[in-house]
C-alpha cells in the first residue's frame, strides 16, 4: 500500500486593525460619524487610562459608555465601517495558500482582534469565514442600541480566545502562529512564545518587535509568508522566490536586517490558478 506523508496542522491567528488593514476601525468609525480624529484620540486615550479597560479595547468601551458613540452607533454603522476599511493586498490569496497551498502543511486561518466582530466580518466577507473571526461582541437592545459588551478580544482576552481555539482544534501549542502589530498583542505573543509557538510582528512597535520571533514590514499581506516558509516549512530563499513566482508574484525587494522588509509584485498579467488581486504592491 502506498504511504502518503501526513499533513502538519497549525493555527494561523492574526490581529485585524493595522495587521490585515491599513486603517484602525475607530478612526474609520469616527470619520463616518463626523467626529474629528483628534477628538477620537482624546476620548480613546481617556479610556486607556482606566484600569478596567484592556489595552486595545478602548473603542469597545467608547461604544458602550461615551454618549457621542453609544447614542449614535448601531450594527449597520459597524458593518459600513468594515466596507470602508482599506485592507492589505492579497489576504484572499494568503488564506488560500495557508489552507492548501503548502505541501505537507495546513494552517487554519483565524482572526483574533479587539475590533467589533461586525466590522471584521464585513471587511473580510468572502475572504475569511465568519466563524473564523473572533472580535469584540456586543449585546443589543431591540432598537439596535448597544446594551452591553459580551466579550472583548483584547489583551488577555486574545490569550483566552486562542486557548479556546487550540482546545477545540486539538492542536499542540508549538503549532500556533500569531501575527500582530501593536502593544495590545504583547500578552498573546508572550503566551505563544512561552509555549514554543511562532510570533510575527508587522510593525516596529517598540514594545512588540523585541518580543516577536520575526518582524516583517510589507504593504502586502503575503509578507508574513516569508518567515513561515523559512522558519516553519524550512525552505531556503531560492525555494520561496520560486514558489511565489509560480503563483504570479515576484519578490522585488527583500532587505533582511533585524527586520524583513519585503516588496512583492505581480510578475505577469496571465491568468493564475488561484484568483488574486492584481494591484501593484509597494513595500514600506
Amino acid at each position: 500500500m502506498q504511504k502518503f506523508p501526513s499533513v502538519k496542522h497549525y493555527i494561523f491567528a492574526s490581529d485585524f486593525d493595522q495587521t490585515l488593514s491599513y486603517n484602525d476601525s475607530g478612526y474609520v468609525l469616527s470619520e463616518l460619524l463626523g467626529i474629528p480624529t483628534k477628538e477620537f484620540e482624546r476620548r480613546a486615550q481617556g479610556m486607556a487610562k482606566l484600569n478596567l479597560v484592556q489595552q486595545g479595547g478602548e473603542l469597545a468601551y467608547l461604544l458602550l459608555h461615551d454618549p457621542e458613540f453609544h447614542d449614535r452607533v448601531r450594527p449597520e454603522h459597524l458593518r459600513e465601517v468594515g466596507k470602508r476599511i482599506r485592507l492589505k493586498e492579497n489576504i484572499d490569496f494568503l488564506y488560500r495558500v495557508l489552507d492548501k497551498g503548502i505541501a505537507g502543511h495546513r494552517f487554519e486561518f483565524y482572526v483574533v482582534s479587539a475590533a467589533p466582530v461586525e466590522v471584521i466580518q464585513s471587511a473580510l466577507e468572502n475572504i475569511v469565514p465568519a466563524d473564523h473571526i473572533f472580535g469584540t461582541q456586543f449585546r443589543y437592545h431591540p432598537s439596535g442600541e448597544i446594551a452591553a459588551i459580551e466579550n472583548v478580544t483584547a489583551g488577555y482576552g486574545k490569550v483566552a480566545a486562542l486557548d479556546r481555539l487550540q482546545a477545540d482544534l486539538q492542536i499542540s501549542s508549538d503549532r500556533i502562529v500569531y501575527v500582530g502589530d501593536g502593544s495590545s498583542d504583547v500578552h498573546v505573543m508572550l503566551h505563544v512564545n512561552r509555549r514554543d509557538g511562532f510570533t510575527i510582528a508587522v510593525s516596529e512597535n517598540k514594545h512588540l518587535a523585541p518580543i516577536a520571533k520575526r518582524t516583517v514590514l510589507s504593504s502586502n499581506a503575503l509578507g508574513v509568508l516569508i518567515p513561515i516558509l523559512e522558519e516553519i516549512v524550512g525552505w531556503e530563499r531560492v525555494q520561496i522566490r520560486a514558489f511565489l513566482e509560480t503563483q504570479g508574484f515576484v519578490i522585488q525587494e527583500w532587505d533582511k536586517v533585524s527586520t524583513d522588509v519585503v516588496t512583492i509584485r505581480d510578475s505577469s498579467p496571465v491568468e493564475l490558478e488561484i484568483p488574486i488581486s492584481r494591484a501593484e504592491v509597494a513595500g514600506v
